[in-house]
């Protein structure tokens, strides 16, 4: 089966990157990203091939059913996928997130942080939403760093849906305004 060209939703391209909706080669390196413990571990942990891909199928369904979902993020130097980002809202969801999984071998290149804010520029330009969050397990220090980089504070504990309740989260946010004010 070969890939379609994706219309369901925009291209948005930063210095490095690409960002679109996802396609179905995508899926191998997704689920890759999902098999493993250490890339996975903040984002719901390590799925067999079939739970991850009732996800990909979720994050591209999101596209038809809400207009927006995560992004698959291509490098442009070398067309790799290299992982996902952008807005999430999954029913029961504490609010409107921008989040972000990167595979490791594209971790410490700035690319989350590039590519998050291509992100909110869209979500605050053409959804319209007036705030961000990003859900972040105390422990994601990494993750916190990117936060603070975006601009956004700790704005306390978050609990997240079934089957995620468990897993206790921080909510990270800011405002448009605040985005706006920011002048970069």
């Amino acid at each position: 089966m070969t890939a379609q060209s994706p219309s369901l939703g925009p291209t948005l391209e930063t210095q490095r990157l690409i960002l679109r909706p996802p396609i179905l080669e995508d899926f191998e390196p997704w689920a890759e990203m999902m098999a493993d413990e250490e890339n996975s571990g903040f984002i719901g942990g390590p799925l067999v091939r079939s739970a991850a891909w009732r996800g990909f199928a979720g994050s591209a369904g999101s596209w038809v059913l809400l207009g927006f979902s995560m992004f698959s993020v291509v490098e442009k130097s070398s067309g790799q996928w290299i992982g996902r980002v952008g807005p999430h809202q999954p029913e029961g969801w504490p609010g409107t997130e921008v989040g972000w999984g990167l595979l490791k071998s594209a971790w410490g290149k700035g690319y989350a942080l590039e590519a998050a804010v291509a992100t909110i520029d869209w979500v605050f330009d053409h959804l319209g939403w007036t705030e961000v969050i990003h859900t972040i397990a105390p422990e994601n220090l990494a993750s916190q760093k990117l936060a603070i980089a975006l601009g956004s504070t700790n704005w306390g504990p978050g609990v997240l849906p079934a089957p995620y309740e468990a897993y206790p989260v921080d909510v990270w946010a800011q405002s448009r305004e605040a985005w706006r004010a920011r002048g970069r």
